[in-house]
């Protein structure tokens, strides 16, 4: 007999071990232009970006203002790290509190 708490423990743990089997998402290529796009307003307007990366082992997201792209290397840089643009799953513009002119 398994008690509820047990059952919604291992549900969650499955879930887990779906994200980490390393199962790199399709993406189209209107939605790759999408953010690459972000990137590099990030780098122009020098506002910040969240960019989820794909990592086989953990959900890494990167938050901040790009500071360099490589297109030819196939890079960006944020906070001095590089992170390869092939492995860029999603990309957003958070609202910034601070930013009276771009309202949320």
């Amino acid at each position: 007999m398994m008690l509820p708490e047990h059952k919604d423990q291992i549900l969650l743990r499955n879930k887990r071990e779906d994200h980490f089997q390393g199962r790199r998402p399709e993406l189209d290529d209107n939605e790759l232009e999408r953010m690459i796009g972000i990137v590099q307003h990030s780098l122009r307007s020098s506002t910040p970006a969240e960019v989820r990366l794909y990592d086989p082992q953990e959900v890494l997201i990167v938050i901040g203002i790009v500071e360099k792209i490589d297109p030819a290397a196939g890079w960006f840089q944020v906070g001095g790290d590089r992170f390869r643009m092939a492995d860029i799953i999603h990309a957003v513009e958070p609202c910034s509190q601070w930013n009276d002119s771009d309202p949320c």
